[in-house]
């Protein structure tokens, strides 16, 4: 059975409610795009959701309450940092055909199902790079300064995630990221982490499923960042790490 007979009775309520309109197919490969993560999920790990009904919402929806920033910022190219099972990177792309998307994955088993979602649905839109973030945007990693906007979900806390997604952006550009109820606190405790990184959290909105948290970068990310693969998640900056 299809997911596409699990919407839930009011997903185009609340898709209606963030300004998003579909173009026809858009709900059938959506659709599909469920179908193919929930099926390739029995075989490794891409997701906690096991339910098609689950997925319309905490996925798709979570993934398109991004739209209107994105949106308001004339974007043409994004970067998805941490992509995993291509969240919010493949529902984005599928509903906003105009802008170029960058998936970047470590994992190879999970770029390699991105990189067979991108054939499905012939999103020619879309590039898949199996490639550790922090090698990526250094001064010869290729994709420093690059883009309009970086997004990520589900990948880990603030201060963490501002090393690996700021240097990605354009000076003006945006890290636009989906955090839950704890936002507020995670945006304190990367308080240093912006400052370092010439960063400033421009808004956080509350949306039925999460919190959209808007950073600007503000300047260029100095030379020492990111730093070498491992060590924002071993070192946050501002965090002070205890050594044995």
């Amino acid at each position: 059975m299809s997911s596409i007979e699990h919407i839930p009775a009011d997903f185009y309520e609340q898709v209606a409610e963030l300004g998003v309109v579909f173009d026809d197919g858009d709900v059938e490969r959506l659709g599909a795009y469920i179908d193919a993560l929930l099926e390739t999920n029995k075989k490794f790990n891409l997701t906690a959701v096991k339910e098609p009904e689950q997925a319309w919402t905490r996925h798709i929806l979570d993934s398109l309450s991004l739209i209107p920033v994105l949106t308001k910022e004339h974007v043409e190219h994004v970067v998805d940092i941490g992509s995993g099972g291509g969240l919010p990177g493949i529902p984005l792309a599928i509903t906003m055909p105009e802008v170029t998307f960058t998936l970047v994955e470590t994992t190879t088993k999970k770029a390699i199902f991105l990189n067979e979602l991108v054939d499905q649905f012939s999103l020619d839109n879309v590039t898949i790079i199996s490639e550790r973030a922090e090698n990526l945007s250094t001064k010869d990693g290729g994709f420093r300064d690059i883009a309009d906007a970086v997004v990520a979900r589900a990948v880990g806390p603030l201060n963490v995630l501002l090393e690996l997604t700021i240097p990605f952006a354009k000076v003006g550009g945006a890290v636009i990221v989906i955090k839950g109820e704890k936002a507020p606190q995670e945006i304190e405790d990367a308080r240093k982490a912006l400052h370092v990184l010439k960063a400033e959290v421009e808004s956080s909105v509350r949306t039925t499923t999460g919190t959209v948290v808007t950073i600007r970068k503000k300047d260029n990310t100095p030379k020492l960042y990111p730093r070498i693969a491992g060590e924002p998640k071993r070192a946050p900056i501002g965090k002070k790490v205890e050594r044995h």
